[in-house]
């Protein structure tokens, strides 16, 4: 594949609407940038539109739909590049938005990765769920974002405009420097999709690197492009994804007692969503836990040990849980005294 400074690369899957719709804005706005599309075996049309519309950008075709991270990681073997632009097929790039996320980690080589701030497409003055303006984790392993903890999200008035160290960037569009990619293995592609993201944000931390946020870059995310909200697969792979990061890299004393009381709390979600006349999100919780200890000896042996560890003020000491059920504290700017 040819050799650019920077890979801007879509992941696509029976994505043709979403190309068609968004795939201008990123070659008018990405100047200088490779543009490649990593096709995971899209059964629709959306490779022959590419060939017949876009004939400037290079398809990579997977013969499976390996998912978000297998997909990724096996595209991004075929690309020679400094930089990676994951970037999702729903999302809406804006003029200049790549110069601020370069030029930043041309400056501070201690920085693996970056994100731009993500508002939400269909409400502009809104931020979006998946990664907002930087993303953030408590000591229990629950994430939540600067403007998104849980559902609650709030409105854009500039108040999270400052560049700062995170604890993990959205996979919505990620900034990432290829060498350190690959150094920490890339994608856990066990994972498959959701929160792999996280998982690869908190290896880059434990090898001392820091991922920031970047808000004076600025993108507009759809969301739930692949799987809705509703989807209780959805569920299924966030609580079991979860689990599988939080043991896989969790390094304090009290990691027993950790997952006992996260297994715990993940049953209260499921009864929460029994209540709720969810069954089917219920039972994916269950299947959840299951198919977490059937990969857990696989989990334990991707365990290493890590001697510096500097994400600490990126981790929230009191549980978000609490806080946010109990407190009822909503907003990200009455969390973000309890992460010093």
């Amino acid at each position: 594949m040819q050799n650019s400074n920077i890979a801007v690369v879509i992941l696509n899957w029976n994505g043709r609407i979403y190309l068609e719709k968004f795939l201008p804005s990123v070659l008018r706005f990405s100047h200088g940038a490779g543009i490649y599309i990593a096709d995971n075996n899209s059964t629709d049309d959306s490779v022959d539109f590419i060939l017949n519309n876009f004939p400037e950008v290079k398809i990579i075709k997977n013969e499976l739909n390996l998912g978000f991270a297998g997909g990724y990681n096996q595209a991004l073997k075929e690309i020679k590049s400094e930089y990676y632009v994951l970037l999702n097929s729903d999302v809406e790039v804006t003029e200049n938005w790549l110069i601020p996320l370069r030029a930043f980690l041309d400056q501070n080589s201690e920085v693996a990765a970056c994100q731009p701030k993500i508002l939400d497409y269909n409400n502009r003055n809104y931020f979006e769920f998946a990664g907002a303006s930087g993303g953030f984790i408590d000591y229990l392993g629950y994430p939540f974002c600067r403007g998104r903890v849980f559902d609650s999200i709030e409105t854009d008035n500039g108040q999270y405009n400052e560049a700062l160290p995170i604890f993990w960037a959205s996979g919505a569009c990620l900034f990432i420097r290829s060498k350190v990619y690959w150094e920490v293995g890339g994608f856990d592609e066990d994972l498959f999709a959701h929160m792999e993201e996280i998982d690869l944000c908190w290896r880059i931390a434990n090898k001392g690197y820091q991922v920031y946020a970047l808000p004076s870059s600025f993108v507009y995310h759809i969301g739930g492009a692949t799987l809705q909200k509703s989807n209780p697969q959805k569920t299924f792979l966030n609580f079991r994804n979860n689990l599988i990061i939080l043991t896989k890299n969790y390094s304090g004393k009290n990691f027993f007692f950790l997952i006992l009381f996260r297994l715990f709390l993940d049953g209260v979600a499921g009864l929460k969503f029994l209540f709720e006349m969810q069954p089917l999100h219920f039972f994916s919780v269950i299947r959840a836990h299951w198919s977490y200890f059937f990969v857990l000896k696989k989990t334990l042996q991707k365990i290493k040990s890590y001697q510096d560890n500097p994400i600490l003020n990126t981790v929230l000491k009191r549980s978000v849980v609490y806080l946010y059920f109990i407190r009822k504290i909503k907003k990200f700017s009455e969390i973000e005294r309890f992460l010093h």
